[in-house]
C-alpha cells in the first residue's frame, strides 16, 4: 500500500490496521474462542452438569475444541477419581454417551428428596411388552399382542409417551408400523447396548408347562375399563 493511499484511508476512517488472517489458525476449532485455553477436567464437569442425555465424546470434544483421545482419557480419569473419593455421584459410560448419575447407595436419599415417596413405576403389563420390545425388535404391535396373548394398544402408547420406545419403518409385507428401543430406554437400564441385556433361557419355562398352556383354547384380545389388557381364554372341550 502506497503512503498517498494510506493517507487517504484514513482521512475517511477506514481500518488501516494489518488484515487478520482468514479462516482459523492451524490446530484452532472455528469458534472455539478460548474454550481450548480452559483445564480440560472442570470444563467437562461444568458441561456435564448441564446435559439432560448422555454426551458423546464426539460431541464433547468438539464443544471444548479438544481432540476425541484428549477428552476420552480425561473423562475415564475423572470416573475413577469419583469411585476412588466416594463421592455419592459417579460418571458412567451409557448409551455411548457420558453423564453424571447418583451413586446407587445413595439413591434412596435422592428419591426421598426428590419423589417424597411417590414414584410412578411401570405396570406390569408395561414391563413385560417392554421385555418383548426389547427382545424381539424391531416388532409391531400386533406381534407383541401375540407373545403376550393379550391388547397391547395401550401399553404401547405408555411406553411410547415415557419416550422408551419409538417408531422403526414400516414392515414390509403388511405396512405394519414396527417399534424399537430407544437410547433413553439404555439409559434408564444402565446398558451401553442392547448387546449387554441379559440372556433368556434362564427365565424361559420348561416344556412341560408351555405343553401345558398349548392345551388352552385361542385367546381373544379385550381391553377393561381401566385401560389394562385383559385375557378372556376358553377352556376347550376334552
Amino acid at each position: 500500500m502506497s503512503e498517498e493511499t494510506y493517507e487517504i484511508q484514513e482521512a475517511l476512517g477506514a481500518d488501516t490496521s494489518p488484515e487478520a488472517p482468514a479462516g482459523p489458525l492451524p490446530d484452532e476449532a472455528p469458534g472455539e474462542g478460548g474454550v481450548a485455553e480452559l483445564e480440560l477436567k472442570p470444563a467437562l464437569e461444568a458441561v456435564l452438569m448441564v446435559v439432560d442425555e448422555p454426551a458423546t465424546e464426539e460431541h464433547l470434544a468438539k464443544v471444548l475444541g479438544r481432540r476425541r483421545r484428549q477428552v476420552s482419557d480425561a473423562l475415564r480419569e475423572l470416573a475413577d477419581e469419583y469411585d476412588r473419593e466416594r463421592r455419592g455421584f459417579e460418571l458412567r459410560l451409557v448409551a455411548e454417551g457420558w453423564r453424571f448419575y447418583t451413586r446407587p447407595e445413595f439413591a434412596e436419599a435422592v428419591e426421598n428428596f426428590v419423589l417424597d415417596g411417590q414414584q410412578a413405576r411401570l405396570t406390569q403389563a408395561a414391563l413385560e411388552t417392554l421385555a418383548v420390545v426389547a427382545y424381539r425388535q424391531p416388532v409391531s404391535r400386533s406381534r407383541v399382542s401375540a407373545v403376550r396373548g393379550v391388547n397391547c394398544d395401550g401399553v404401547m402408547r405408555t411406553l411410547l409417551q415415557r419416550g422408551l420406545v419409538e417408531e422403526a419403518g414400516a414392515e414390509p409385507e403388511t405396512g405394519a408400523i414396527l417399534y424399537r428401543t430407544t437410547h433413553y430406554f439404555l439409559e434408564r437400564l444402565g446398558l451401553r447396548g442392547l448387546d449387554e441385556l441379559p440372556e433368556l433361557a434362564p427365565f424361559l419355562p420348561e416344556a412341560e408347562a408351555v405343553e401345558g398352556d398349548s392345551q388352552e383354547g385361542m385367546p381373544s384380545f379385550d381391553v377393561d375399563d381401566s385401560g389394562d389388557e385383559v385375557l378372556d381364554r376358553t377352556q376347550t372341550d376334552h
